[in-house]
């Protein structure tokens, strides 16, 4: 199994001392918060807001520093965070089509910085708006999928459906509404992502989410409901890693927490520990 961490654990470093330590703490990958590649002597600083404004000459460093840190980049998660005028499910087919173009966009960027993996959360840029039935908003959102894969295709980049509880949102809550929504979009490029925190809000066990899924099964955050990482909640992820041994899964299992208590450095060590011991 693979290991790999978000990026914006380490949000109080800059970019290339966050993969250094990544690195230095035993993680093999690194997924990238889009938000977060901004060039920090540009205008506007390091936060950024459209990734069409990362500048080719910024994406071979991002790439170059992890390579210096011995990290594989994974691919890219909150697709949509920090962006405006961008909606998944929208009726609006001039948002519908920005957002598409945004999607493809992130699609060659990924494939510029080395990673394989678009993981679609976002759960503002999805929710149901008001007057928007569920069929709807799946018709919706397949237009826009249907018009990224193709680009993803060519980059090889897959597009990897992220289910969320209801506390995050109220559209794909379940790990089998992203795979019907993926089975309408019917390419190589558009799969499943699972989380340990969204999947314990399903009423099926995780483990029976995980065995139910791993056919359409892309990539796998680990966490914990509390926000934590893998392994400092309630969730028992021994049993989770043992379920995704005996279900053959083979790819990353990347730390994606929401708390950084005490410091984001202590959470990433803890994380991989507990990764460790529950894979041996």
């Amino acid at each position: 199994m693979k290991f790999a961490i978000c990026n914006e654990t380490f949000q109080d470093l800059p970019l290339a001392e966050g993969f250094a330590l990544a690195g230095q703490i035993g993680y093999e990958g690194i997924e990238l918060a889009p938000f977060t590649l901004g060039d920090p002597a540009a205008a506007g600083g390091r936060e950024l807001h459209d990734i069409r404004d990362l500048s080719a000459s910024r994406r071979k460093e991002i790439r170059a520093a992890a390579d210096d840190a011995g990290l594989e980049v994974v691919g890219l998660h909150w697709l949509l965070a920090k962006t405006e005028g961008l909606h998944l499910t929208t009726p609006d087919p001039p948002v519908l089509h920005a957002t598409a173009e945004y999607l493809c966009a992130l699609a060659e960027c990924c494939g510029d910085l080395g990673g394989r993996v678009l993981v679609l959360g976002s759960p503002q840029q999805r929710n149901l708006q008001p007057g928007v039935t569920r069929e709807q908003a799946t018709d919706n959102a397949a237009e826009v999928l249907r018009a990224v894969t193709p680009v993803c295709e060519d980059r090889g980049v897959v597009l990897a459906l992220e289910p969320l509880g209801p506390a995050e949102g109220d559209f794909l809550n379940t790990a089998a509404e992203a795979i019907a929504l993926a089975e309408r979009v019917d390419s190589p490029a558009c799969r499943l992502h699972l989380d340990v925190k969204a999947m314990a809000s399903e009423p099926r066990a995780i483990e029976d989410v995980i065995r139910q899924s791993i056919a359409w099964t892309e990539h796998f955050h680990a966490n914990d409901p509390n926000l934590l990482g893998p392994g400092m909640g309630e969730v028992d992820f021994g049993s989770v890693a043992r379920t995704l041994q005996e279900t053959l899964y083979d790819k990353w299992v990347s730390v994606e927490v929401f708390r950084y208590e005490p410091s984001g450095e202590a959470i990433a060590r803890q994380s991989l520990a507990n990764l460790r011991s529950a894979f041996a």
